[in-house]
């Protein structure tokens, strides 16, 4: 729901900081596959995750350390 919630309005930059932190695996898969499907239809968006296996599995990467861009 939280994901329909932040994609209602049309935002030009959906941001989804720590899509899955709360959620157990499966629940955390689902949303996952949302974003992906979402993305796949034309929308960028913004996943911020510490979760380096969410990361991988993600089509472009930045990484930062102490506010830099590394």
């Amino acid at each position: 729901m939280a994901i329909a919630r932040a994609v209602a309005g049309e935002p030009p930059l959906p941001l989804a900081d720590e899509p899955t932190g709360n959620l157990d695996s499966a629940s955390g898969a689902g949303a996952m596959e949302v974003l992906r499907e979402l993305n796949e239809a034309g929308t960028t968006i913004l996943v911020i995750t510490r979760d380096h296996e969410i990361a991988d599995d993600l089509p472009r990467r930045v990484s930062m350390r102490d506010g830099q861009v590394v």
